[in-house]
């Protein structure tokens, strides 16, 4: 732990000093391009491997903070120096539960049987009354999920039914040498204070009574599908919630219009997500992760030269969807496909739980006792807050050149 925690202190000191560097590359990579109108290839060069020195440091410090966290926590947990006990997954909690097994020997009216379990979770439409005879073992695994918005945003929480929050929107920095006994120039941060209501999303479906016997079923289908259904819920309120209502209010319609610092011959989506990039170094706030449509990420990744070879991909690779050295999130999201959000979702953006994902089992919902069903119900209650809008930038990609042009 003492090496690791000394590592991550060298890391995050490489990155400041490489942040610094890369801040002032960009703006003088921006003086160039609007005084020559373009940028030269050394210029160019030099920016691209600030950045992606840049970026590379963010991913290791990233990393190396989730393994310290880890390894504090796997300490604590310790009760001696023995090896650290494995834990449940959420499906495992439930059906290892002592009050599920008791519910399910004895059904009485007009009871619920609520189980905690902490971990986030969200939907999916399950048909009522599917049960398999039997259940062979290994066959429920957990598919290799990809990422969603909520991996990139910092994490938080909250014991309140609403957070107070303060958003800032602005700095202008109007700091300079002045000589002597004269006035000093103002610079400019504009601070909103924001109150957030905590929102609830959640889903339900029912199955038949049967199902409680087959506990294998009922862990994989919360495992599974419960909580696939509730993170898609999810990262449509982040990204597009408009705050109305009990709607969260999503980064998308408060980031900032995708507006390049120049333009690049043959432009691409690659280069628009580097441009993007660009544009919130200058804003001081160095991007931490792309989000765009599966489509327009299939797209890149088969993007080829002149000779048939791909530029970024490599069909035989197994490592995660990563450009210029950042994470990206290939959503599914309705109305992205053509769009691209590029930010620093870290330090811009922070999602507050006020309730981990809990599932909620009952005999008595409408008519299931007369149809020998069960009504079982998950939900999460958390809040949005966009610290800083210009953090995120959103746009169009560029259309592709017409062929021959």
């Amino acid at each position: 732990m003492t090496d690791t925690a000394e590592l991550l202190k060298n890391v995050s000191a490489e990155l400041a000093k490489a942040s610094s560097e890369f801040s002032k590359k960009a703006e003088d990579a921006l003086g160039e391009a609007k005084k020559a109108g373009a940028l030269s290839a050394e210029t160019k060069a030099a920016v691209d491997e600030l950045a992606t020195k840049h970026n590379s440091l963010m991913e290791a410090e990233k990393q190396l903070k989730a393994k310290l966290g880890e390894l504090e926590q796997e300490f604590a947990r310790l009760p001696s120096h023995s090896a650290p006990q494995a834990r449940d997954t959420l499906g495992g909690t439930v059906i290892k539960s002592e009050a599920l097994k008791a519910f399910a020997a004895s059904i009485e009216g007009n009871k619920r049987l609520s189980i905690p379990v902490h971990a986030a979770l969200l939907s999916g439409d399950v048909p009522a009354g599917i049960i398999e005879p039997q259940r062979i073992p290994g066959i429920d695994s957990l598919p290799k999920q990809r990422l969603f918005i909520r991996d990139l945003i910092a994490p938080g929480r909250t014991t309140s039914p609403a957070i107070f929050w303060v958003q800032q929107t602005g700095f202008t920095n109007a700091a300079k040498v002045v000589a002597e006994g004269t006035a000093k120039p103002y610079s400019s941060i504009v601070f909103t204070p924001k109150l957030t209501a905590v929102s609830t999303i959640a889903h339900m479906f029912k199955a038949s009574k049967q199902i409680l016997e087959d506990f294998a079923q009922l862990g994989s289908t919360i495992d599974i599908e419960m909580r696939y259904g509730l993170k898609y819920a999810e990262e449509q309120e982040v990204l597009f919630g408009d705050g109305t209502g009990v709607h969260l209010h999503g980064i998308v319609p408060q980031a900032s219009v995708f507006d390049p610092a120049f333009e690049v011959e043959h432009q691409s989506g690659i280069d628009d997500l580097r441009l993007a990039m660009l544009q919130c170094q200058l804003a001081r706030l160095p991007s931490s992760g792309h989000v765009l449509h599966y489509l327009d990420w299939a797209k890149i990744e088969l993007t080829k030269d002149t000779l048939g070879r791909y530029i970024l991909a490599n069909p035989l690779g197994l490592s995660g969807p990563v450009l210029w050295g950042l994470p990206v999130v290939a959503t599914e999201a309705i109305g992205f496909e053509g769009k691209f959000l590029t930010g620093a979702f870290q330090t811009g953006a922070q999602l507050f739980d006020r309730e981990d994902a809990n599932v909620v089992i009952s005999t008595e919902n409408a008519d299931d006792f007369e149809k020998n069903l069960i009504s079982i119900r998950c939900e999460e209650r958390a809040a949005l807050a966009v610290k800083r809008p210009e953090a995120f930038v959103y746009g169009p990609f560029t259309a592709p050149a017409p062929a021959g042009g």
